[in-house]
């Protein structure tokens, strides 16, 4: 493939449901240029409190199937499979480029944090792999921090609940689960950007809020300028997107999100299946 054929090519963006929308949403903005083609495992939602083997399963399964549209780079916009299935992948999946969220949002609360005081909050699969804290540490060694896994804010992100009484009180509990000492909360999941606002009221206001989605898309920029794969031009972008169940759902859910109408289709998670908006 030519230079300028990998420079037209997709990318391809991949999460176990809805959260991977708020890396995409960033990426677009970022991006305005590009293709992308967004998958959405709906079918094994969630990835959180799958085991490690199933997880590493579903990605590679994924990441073949956005390989059939000729994708130049791969974002895996789920910190669970980045954290339990990137680092099998380059062998795995032909050396096609691949970017997680876990490092960039690492490397910023690394960089954020006053006192290297630093919550995480994360789905069970994450916290367990360590990875976060493995990221935050190399970036600073002396960080104090805290892993919670919180499953249930998954639940309430598919649901639509992202504020409410509901959302209030299981957002109140877990956080009073964790020392209040830390200046910077790692929001370890691309669903849980969706609850910032409501996570934002039990706060104290000296806490600096992380998320991935900014820091992944200058990571994801950064990656194609210097390997010569960003697209130039003036015609914006297209998007396909992809589920594995329940387009209906994740449809109207993205649309209350990203504040337009899309098209999404569904197909069983083998085959080839795409709607562009």
């Amino acid at each position: 493939m030519s230079s300028e054929d990998k420079r037209t090519s997709p990318i391809g963006v991949f999460d176990s449901g809805i959260g991977g929308l708020t890396v995409y949403k960033a990426l677009r903005a970022a991006l305005p240029h590009e293709d992308f083609i967004y998958l959405g495992d709906t079918a094994h939602l969630p990835y959180g409190t799958k085991s490690p083997e199933a997880v590493l399963q579903y990605t590679v399964q994924a990441a073949r199937e956005l390989m059939e549209n000729n994708i130049k780079l791969l974002v895996i916009a789920c910190n669970t499979a980045t954290a339990v299935a990137l680092p099998s992948l380059p062998s795995l999946l032909e050396d096609l480029p691949c970017l997680g969220v876990i490092d960039p949002g690492a490397q910023a609360a690394a960089k954020t944090s006053i006192t290297g005081r630093i919550a995480v909050l994360a789905t069970e699969g994450t916290v367990k792999s360590g990875a976060y804290a493995a990221a935050i540490k190399h970036y600073r060694p002396d960080a104090h921090i805290q892993m919670l896994a919180c499953n249930l804010l998954v639940a309430l992100v598919e649901e639509g609940w992202s504020d409410g009484a509901e959302a209030d009180a299981i957002i109140s509990r877990y956080l009073s689960m964790l020392q209040p000492d830390f200046d910077v909360l790692v929001l370890g999941c691309t669903h849980f950007p969706l609850l910032a606002s409501t996570i934002r009221k039990h706060l104290p206001a000296s806490v600096q809020i992380i998320d991935s989605a900014s820091t992944t898309a200058i990571a994801v920029e950064t990656f194609l300028v210097r390997n010569d794969l960003l697209r130039v031009g003036t015609e914006v972008g297209k998007t396909s997107f992809y589920v594995t169940n329940a387009p209906e759902r994740f449809e109207r859910l993205a649309e209350r999100f990203l504040g337009y109408d899309i098209n999404v289709e569904n197909r069983e998670p083998t085959n080839s299946y795409a709607a562009r908006t």
